[in-house]
């Protein structure tokens, strides 16, 4: 399994900042806290690791949280990257920039919805 696959075995949640984690009692359970479902995919993804070593841990985890963060955020505001950029507290330049790094921007264009040149 990928070191990419180990940290992404949660359903996307788009509306809210938590993750349910299948359990053995119950098919579904109660949305868990975003912070545990980090926890949680650490100590797994460590386990798996079976005291091996890795390197970029730290960049392969915030690229794993960044990129779905991005796009919900940019849906959230309707595709307008001002609007989307106050939300995150950033410069709207470096949400293009990190926008552009995760393939979320139109290709055609270089542009999405809702935002002038």
């Amino acid at each position: 399994m990928s070191e990419r696959n180990l940290l992404s075995q949660y359903p996307e949640s788009h509306s809210t900042l938590s993750a349910s984690e299948p359990t053995d009692d119950a098919p579904t359970s109660a949305p868990q806290p975003l912070r545990e479902a980090v926890e949680v995919s650490m100590q797994r993804y460590f386990e798996h690791l079976d005291g091996g070593d890795t390197t970029d841990l730290y960049a392969m985890v915030m690229a794993e949280v960044e990129a779905p963060l991005l796009a919900s955020v940019m849906a959230y505001a309707e595709g307008n990257q001002t609007r989307a950029a106050t939300l995150l507290g950033l410069n709207r330049g470096t949400l293009r920039k990190k926008l552009k790094c995760y393939g979320l921007l139109e290709k055609d264009s270089g542009l999405l919805e809702g935002d002038a040149p």
